[in-house]
């Protein structure tokens, strides 16, 4: 009969602590989620990785990223993407053609660059994880570091392609700062950002797809 009171206390220590971790992150989150949304625009550098030993993949690319309202233009591995706030445009120089269709995120099972910043806000249980401590570059004091804390999200749908994702946060701008994702498969995805501005100035045209500067391209027009 101790042992099974034992049993229980330590269970209902264990249910009351995830709650206050859990609590904790989604409090962390809606912090970041707040800041982001108060931003007129948002543009990223960021580092992009896959890996896999199992399989012997082991990929790094780099790309950049901005968005502004509904809308978004993508960079990565030669490839462009814009989003005008209704269609689409995926460019790709080496076959010279130009997709054209309805955005549709869901599409997408992985966290990609233009999930990155909202992705997190629904589907997931949560709690804090790990704390990783980085030397910042940008402070005169050497001794100054950066703490990054990280939250462990789970999916709830068990259907989903991954385990789990562990986001990273810069907790001096609650900024994202990484995005880790543990596929099904031992695929490791991750996004690590480089460079986080917001308020930006914008060309007026950076997020209109111009048909004459692709002259000889294949429109392939989906829908």
């Amino acid at each position: 009969m101790k042992k099974f009171n034992l049993i229980i206390i330590m269970l209902f220590c264990f249910n009351i602590n995830f709650s206050q971790q859990s609590a904790e992150a989604k409090q962390l989150l809606n912090k970041v989620s707040e800041n982001i949304k108060s931003y007129k625009n948002v543009f990223i550098n960021y580092v992009y990785s896959l890996n896999n030993e199992e399989l012997d993949i082991d990929e790094e690319n780099s790309g950049s990223f901005v968005k502004e309202k509904e809308k978004w233009k993508l960079e990565f591995v030669g490839i462009t993407r814009i989003f005008d706030g209704e269609k689409l445009y995926t460019i790709s120089p080496d076959d010279e053609e130009v997709t054209i269709s309805s955005e549709n995120p869901e599409e997408e099972s992985t966290i990609t660059p233009n999930k990155i910043l909202y992705f997190y806000e629904d589907g997931y249980t949560m709690e804090l994880d790990r704390v990783e401590y980085l030397k910042n570059r940008s402070r005169s004091n050497s001794k100054y570091r950066k703490k990054i804390q990280y939250v462990k999200l789970v999916p709830k749908d068990s259907d989903s392609s991954f385990k789990y994702i562990h986001l990273g946060i810069d907790t001096e701008f609650n900024q994202i700062y990484k995005v880790v994702e543990t596929g099904k498969n031992e695929t490791v995805t991750t996004i690590t950002i480089v460079d986080f501005e917001f308020n930006v100035k914008l060309d007026d045209n950076i997020f209109i797809f111009n048909e004459n500067d692709y002259e000889g391209y294949y429109l392939n027009i989906i829908d």
